[in-house]
Parts: C-alpha cells; sequence; structure tokens
C-alpha cells in the first residue's frame, strides 16, 4: 500500500525536482533558510497565504500542491464534446467504476440531444404552419 505525502514532503520532492536548493528556495519565499527547513521538515504549521505562495513558485495553484501524491480521478472537459478522463494513481476498480459513470453520463447527454432535437423539429413544423 502506497504511503500518502504530507505536505512538507510535497513541497521538498517539487523543490528537488525544480533543482533548487533549500537556501535558493528560502529566497524566493523571502523568509530565513532556517525557517524554510523547518517547513520541509513538518516543524512548523504554514498559513495557507505560505502555501499559496509556496504553490505559485512551483508554478502550481495551491489546490495541486495539496493533491499532488494523492490517488484522484479528474475529469476535464474540452471543446468540440472533447471528454477526457485523467486518472492517477487509481485502482482498476475505482476506474471502473468512474468509466461507468462517464458511460451514463454520456447516456444522458445523448438523450437529452435527442429531445432538443424533437424539440427543434416541433418548432419548425409550428412555425412552418403559421
Amino acid at each position: 500500500m502506497a504511503s500518502v505525502m504530507n505536505v512538507s514532503d510535497k513541497i521538498r520532492f517539487m523543490r528537488r525536482l525544480k533543482g533548487w536548493s533549500q537556501e535558493e528556495m528560502a529566497e524566493k519565499l523571502e523568509m530565513s533558510p532556517n525557517g524554510y527547513a523547518n517547513i520541509e521538515r513538518g516543524e512548523t504549521d504554514v498559513q495557507i497565504s505560505r502555501l499559496e505562495q509556496i504553490a505559485k513558485i512551483f508554478g502550481m495553484d495551491l489546490t495541486e500542491l495539496m493533491s499532488f501524491g494523492e490517488r484522484n480521478i479528474l475529469y476535464f472537459f474540452g471543446d468540440n464534446n472533447q471528454h477526457v478522463l485523467q486518472a492517477l494513481n487509481a485502482s482498476p476498480e475505482t476506474l471502473m467504476i468512474e468509466l461507468q459513470k462517464c458511460q451514463a453520463l454520456l447516456q444522458q447527454k445523448d438523450k437529452e440531444i435527442q429531445y432538443l432535437k424533437e424539440i427543434i423539429d416541433l418548432l419548425k413544423k409550428t412555425g412552418a404552419s403559421s
């Protein structure tokens, strides 16, 4: 079973991923190196405003930082009816359930489209006879 990363682990991981030292990160946050090291060690409670600042430095928003490394299913609905399901660290069972939910949504969408087409046809017929 995979362990869940806490916030300090996520911050340390992202800093290392960027190739920055603790001192460089502290400088970007305009704080002391010891103060920043305390954040990475989880020895201090970090205010939301500071977490938002850290996330911004990493080029992400706070939600991305907080959910990084967690089990998530994310839905992205794009233009031109392009539907994309992105799964991060999800079990096959979870993926199957989410796929079934997506299929049900698509079926509902198709029914609504058919209903709207019937309304349009009815309106055209009514408008033509007026």
